[in-house]
């Protein structure tokens, strides 16, 4: 499927078509994290499993190193 991307303000987009958003199970509320390998845009869906693994990993990292990370903030 090619596809061009639309003026949306002062910036541009891309339109995905609802057979493809069902297929990956995004709705409007799906966050979704964007990168790139120098060459390709990368969309994926952040699921809730994900997103927790992290937030733990953050909670783990702000717990062991609380007295550092209020130092630095200072």
């Amino acid at each position: 499927m090619r596809k061009k991307l639309s003026a949306i303000g002062n910036s541009l987009g891309i339109v995905i078509e609802k057979p493809i958003l069902e297929l990956l199970d995004i709705d409007r509320e799906t966050e979704l994290d964007m990168r790139t390998d120098g060459e390709r845009l990368i969309i994926e869906p952040i699921r809730s499993a994900r997103r927790a693994k992290v937030k733990a990993a953050t909670h783990r990292a702000m717990a062991a190193h609380d007295a550092t990370l209020r130092k630095l903030a200072k």
